[in-house]
């Protein structure tokens, strides 16, 4: 479970890092064609030979290879090689130039050095986190990552009072019903629950028109259920799906069923025709849609259950006997709506222009 947490948290800020270009690519002769034989290690799915040879063309660059520095970043936090991942990120730092850059690449080794500091659950790890990300904040204040990331920090370092601060200040760089800003009050209002093992943030629209953000569901059970109608486990798991939906009718709980299914139109007859009423969203994209990479889909039909709070408390590949949990959050679920404030909004709620 503790590296599932890791991977999760990767996968949530893996997309802040910035795009590789072509130019960062490396120089040297030799290192370009290693770096050319770790992307066709990736297409075969050999991530620890491609990091490897990520690192073999970056020492062949002098350590001047930005794209092999940045996958050895990914790669080397996917695969929990912090080593590698620590010292790619210093070498960002060292050969960053601008305030920009240099905040993108503070920013990059504390976000490495958090994801370590969770999985590992070492303080030293989650100060060293926070000082990378002061220092990136130093460069460009108007980071509004970073501003998130440093929250989170400060949260697992139970400095409460400073994380209120954190998510406060990014919630009012964010635009109304972006869920990013719905998460940052959430930990404003509960900075314990940036410590927990939450369920990513993220906002989807349903077949029927239904808009739905997994904070705008706190106080609810939510079951999340990624499948397809080209899957044949999926379907043979369909009957008990529509039997949870049954039984759980009128409680606390929301299930949703995202598919992966590249012909649309298909699934749309497909959800009519099996009068599978509850909600239904398309992930565009398929295994690569934002909602599916979001929590590392890579099998189905797979599970994610959801308390009241929002953190993940179980997840299943397959068809699985969950009733038994969801009902116990259920029962806690009525018990939190019974208690639940409104998120106190920021102070000044006008998104904050980034600074050029």
């Amino acid at each position: 479970m503790q590296r599932a947490t890791a991977l999760l948290i990767l996968l949530c800020t893996a997309g802040l890092l910035p795009a590789q270009e072509k130019s960062e690519e490396p120089t040297n002769e030799k290192a370009q064609k290693t770096y050319k034989q770790a992307q066709e290690y990736l297409h075969q799915y050999r991530k620890d030979a491609a990091l490897d040879a990520f690192k073999k063309a970056d020492k062949q660059d002098d350590g001047r290879c930005l794209a092999c520095q940045r996958n050895m970043v990914k790669y080397g936090m996917e695969i929990g090689d912090w080593k590698t991942a620590e010292i790619a990120a210093q070498e960002m730092i060292a050969q960053a130039q601008g305030a920009k850059n240099i905040a993108i690449a503070h920013y990059t080794l504390g976000i490495v050095l958090y994801v370590e500091a969770v999985q590992k659950h070492k303080q030293d790890l989650f100060a060293a986190a926070h000082e990378e990300l002061t220092k990136a904040l130093a460069s460009a204040p108007n980071f509004p990552d970073a501003i998130f990331s440093d929250g989170q920090a400060l949260a697992h370092m139970n400095r409460d009072e400073e994380a209120r601060a954190r998510f406060t200040d990014f919630a009012k760089r964010q635009p109304e019903g972006d869920p990013s800003r719905q998460r940052a009050l959430l930990y404003a209002n509960q900075p314990e629950l940036a410590r927990a093992r939450m369920a990513p943030a993220f906002a989807v629209t349903t077949m029927d028109g239904k808009h739905i953000s997994l904070d705008d569901l706190k106080g609810k059970v939510v079951l999340i259920d990624f499948w397809a109608t080209w899957c044949g486990p999926c379907l043979e798991a369909l009957p008990h799906m529509r039997d949870i939906v049954k039984k759980f009718n009128g409680e606390p709980l929301v299930v949703l069923s995202i598919s992966l299914d590249d012909d649309e139109t298909k699934w749309k007859e497909f959800i009519t025709k099996n009068e599978m009423t509850w909600n239904q969203c398309h992930s565009d994209g398929g295994f690569r849609g934002q909602v599916a990479q979001l929590f590392g889909i890579q099998e189905i039909p797979q599970t994610f259950t959801i308390d009241a709070d929002g953190v993940l408390q179980d997840q299943h590949i397959g068809d699985a006997d969950i009733e038994g949990k969801l009902k116990k959050l259920v029962k806690r679920a009525r018990e939190v709506q019974a208690q639940a404030k409104p998120l106190a909004p920021p102070s000044d709620s006008q998104p904050t222009k980034p600074a050029n």
